[in-house]
């Protein structure tokens, strides 16, 4: 499920580069129709960038939010719960460990 938001992350970003081959040819038409000066063509796709690289940003911040979401939803583990659980049953080896020589001698 992660990798079908990854790939729909993926298309959205493949939209914003066409994107910014379509604001280069605007701008290249309104300069060569007297509509836009170069200096204000070039401010144009630097306006139209910079909101397009935000507007990506923000999608791929909803984007994980939303799968964090659902895989809390799922009740997946998720990469820290294995973490912690490895960190306690670690701990847990260490405890037996220290507990089996004195039970070792206790028996004999």
């Amino acid at each position: 499920m992660k990798e079908l938001f990854k790939n729909i992350l993926y298309f959205g970003a493949g939209a914003a580069f066409l994107t910014k081959e379509k604001v280069e040819e605007l701008k290249s038409e309104l300069v060569d129709k007297g509509k836009l000066s170069h200096d204000e063509g070039k401010q144009f796709v630097d306006d139209l960038l910079a909101k397009s690289e935000t507007a990506r940003d923000q999608l791929e911040l909803k984007v994980s939010k939303i799968v964090d979401e659902q895989i809390r939803k799922l009740n997946v583990a998720t990469r820290d719960d294995m973490a912690e659980l490895r960190r306690l049953v670690e701990e847990l080896q260490v405890a037996i460990n220290k507990d089996e020589p004195t039970k070792k001698s206790s028996n004999q």
